[in-house]
């Protein structure tokens, strides 16, 4: 696996088989500490069940080495700080990121009267505008960035924080690990890392019926906490930029522009060869692709192999949220990866009024598309397998009206629906923090909290 996270971001998929082979091998022989749980989540045949695997082997040993350091500091808690829930959000993305930019009206949303909302900082200060609109959105701003594992961990209990609520997980440059010092006595799975962290890091994951349906608990350690729309917040003041036009965005003047803004590396050849075939059937259409110039030679090629023109690939550069966000409308159609999900992603093209057409698996990270769609209401551009994704995507690509009619579903449905009502969804997740304190209170263990409303 030394070269597997490399060859992903370079869309080379040659030892895919390989690579899959050995992570099978290694889960069926327990071997701890070998693969990142990460590189899981975009490895094609992968399940929910060995995916909470790999999280279980990759801490056992991290455990292991911990645990003298862990048993000297065994924290107590003591009572409440005061009559509000302290609430703590435990990142290093509280900055010009994803996270930040779904996530910052919800810290501004909270009710003060109920909760003291808190972060812990352990990421740079990148100089720009979201850092300071995240300083000011918390009570506290507590920058951790340069305390050890366990000083981080005493910095938290020191400061009597009720909820831990960790927004990383197993991405890039995590310290995960500060939560298996428990320095709170609820600690919460969020929104960062779209699977279960393992063993007992975390009490609950944020969740939602689409993406946890009855049935698939014994993947995952956590207890389900479920928010009754969709687990994924995105404000409603997101400004969208001025539209360019077509040839200032690098494309054609006419044809349909299937649209996929996903990092390269969740780019699978299952999924690329259906593309290719939409382009094949579809004339004068491209496919339009966020910029990496690490991969696109190699995208380039795999679509000549299939038959289709390299230059019916177009690939945009990095812009700034607000003018990625008005290029959007260009799109004609989204097209979502899979087994890794558009996330992020998704939600900007629904708020800049772009459908996105998915094909979920049995995996969280597989689910989240489909979890945006039903909540905004468009439960028909969520496919039930890769033939009948091929089909909805080349329907609405070759019949004007019925994408017409969608947008303008989607148009009506914008404001109203969970997805960016952020003042109701930011209410039914505290109702959750409310009942997850509740029950600790009670002497309760964590378990199941809200209600899964929507199955598969």
């Amino acid at each position: 696996m030394k070269f597997y996270d490399l060859s992903r971001s370079l869309c080379e998929w040659e030892r895919l088989p390989e690579w899959r082979g050995k992570v099978k091998d290694a889960l069926s022989r327990n071997e701890a500490g070998k693969i990142p749980p990460f590189h899981l989540l975009s490895l094609p045949g992968m399940s929910a069940a060995e995916q909470r695997a790999c999280a279980e082997l990759w801490m056992r040993a991290r455990l292991e080495a911990s645990q003298a350091e862990r048993d000297g500091l065994a924290f107590a808690f003591l009572p409440p700080a005061g009559p509000r829930i302290r609430l703590g959000y435990l990142s290093c993305d509280f900055h010009e990121h994803a996270t930040a930019h779904l996530m910052a009206e919800l810290f501004e949303s909270h009710d003060r009267e109920r909760f003291e909302v808190c972060a812990y900082s352990y990421g740079p200060d990148d100089g720009k505008g979201m850092r300071e609109r995240l300083e000011r959105g918390f009570e506290r701003f507590v920058d951790i960035e340069h305390l050890s594992i366990a000083d981080a961990a005493r910095a938290i209990h020191a400061d009597r924080v009720d909820i831990l609520i960790d927004l990383k997980g197993y991405t890039r440059a995590t310290r995960t690990a500060i939560l298996t010092f428990r320095p709170a006595p609820i600690q919460v799975n969020y929104l960062g890392y779209p699977g279960t962290l393992g063993g007992d890091i975390c009490d609950y994951i944020v969740t939602d019926g689409f993406l946890t349906p009855p049935g698939s608990e014994a993947d995952y350690s956590e207890a389900f906490a479920y928010l009754p729309g969709t687990y994924q917040p995105h404000g409603r003041r997101a400004p969208i930029g001025a539209r360019p036009t077509r040839k200032e965005a690098g494309l054609p003047e006419t044809g349909f522009v299937f649209c996929c803004f996903n990092q390269a590396y969740k780019i699978t050849p299952e999924v690329f060869d259906i593309w290719c075939g939409l382009l094949g059937t579809v004339p004068g259409s491209v496919l339009w692709l966020l910029g990496n110039p690490k991969a696109e030679d190699a995208l380039k090629n795999a679509a000549y192999r299939r038959g289709v023109v390299p230059d019916r690939l177009v690939f945009a550069a990095e812009r700034p949220q607000i003018e990625h966000l008005g290029r959007l409308g260009l799109a004609d159609l989204v097209l979502d990866t899979s087994p890794y999900n558009a996330h992020t992603t998704a939600s900007d093209a629904l708020w800049a009024g772009v459908p996105v057409v998915t094909c979920p698996g049995g995996t969280f990270a597989s689910r989240v598309a489909g979890s945006l769609l039903h909540a905004i209401g468009l439960p028909e551009l969520i496919a039930a397998d890769p033939a009948a994704y091929h089909d909805l995507a080349l329907g609405l690509a070759t019949h004007p009206g019925r994408l017409s009619r969608i947008k303008a579903k989607l148009g009506a449905n914008r404001l109203d629906t969970p997805l960016f009502n952020i003042q109701a969804y930011t209410g039914h997740l505290e109702r959750l923090y409310e009942t997850m304190w509740q029950r600790h209170r009670d002497g309760l263990p964590p378990g199941t909290i809200g209600r899964a409303d929507r199955g598969p």
